[in-house]
């Protein structure tokens, strides 16, 4: 049977069972849980300052108000970079190449953070749609476009994820395909197609790691405009 690029974005099941929630909920799995010891391992210690150096520096820009969401965004971030880089790994399934899965993320915080402005201080956030000094005749025009900007924002955020997570999947499978059918016909060229996929491959941790700060940072940053 044939298969195309597109059949490794598929939710794997199991007798029709979708297995999206196994792929999302083992990943948790794979930290340490903390001990009431007063010296922890090297795993333990390297986790918990990697988590305090996130936190201070996502927390930075935001007032005390934003705090209450540091165990959220930072839970957020582990979750997302642990699931991307899982995914780069042979024969897995990436669950952030659903769009579904990163708009269910990305539409319940982008409308917590508008909620919260829109109860705390409802004139600046009704202020973000019409900038000052905004000449009278361009005032109707310019409220429909921040509007849509505004609405926009959680879609830019699922789909910016997805794309990024699909092309780079699809390039490695395209080079990985091509580099093993060339190899019995131009070994030197399948041995260069081979180096460009280990290469691309360094490139696509990075952007897993990327995607995910980004994602959580612009959360932050719409927390940010309305706390």
């Amino acid at each position: 049977m044939m298969l195309s690029f597109f059949d490794q974005f598929m939710s794997p099941t199991c007798l029709g069972i979708p297995l999206i929630a196994l792929a999302i909920a083992l990943p948790w799995t794979l930290y340490p849980a903390p001990t009431s010891r007063w010296l922890n391992n090297r795993v333990l210690t390297l986790q918990g300052w990697f988590i305090n150096r996130f936190t201070q520096q996502l927390l930075l820009p935001l007032n005390l108000g934003g705090h209450k969401w540091a165990v959220l965004l930072t839970s957020l971030m582990l979750f997302l970079v642990t699931i991307n880089m899982l995914g780069l790994l042979p024969y897995t399934f990436t669950p952030t190449t659903q769009l579904s899965l990163n708009l269910g993320l990305a539409v319940p915080l982008w409308l917590a953070t508008v909620i919260i402005g829109m109860r705390n201080q409802p004139t600046a956030a009704l202020g973000h749609l019409l900038p000052e000094g905004t000449p009278v005749p361009l005032i109707p025009i310019l409220i429909v476009i921040e509007t849509i900007s505004l609405l926009i924002r959680p879609l830019a955020l699922g789909v910016r994820l997805t794309a990024n997570l699909t092309a780079g999947h699809l390039l490695i499978q395209l080079i990985a395909t091509a580099a093993f059918v060339l190899l019995p016909i131009m070994p030197t060229v399948a041995i260069l197609t081979g180096t460009v996929l280990f290469l691309l491959t360094l490139l696509e941790v990075a952007v897993a790691m990327i995607q995910a700060y980004v994602f959580v940072l612009l959360l932050s940053l719409y927390l940010q405009e309305n706390v």
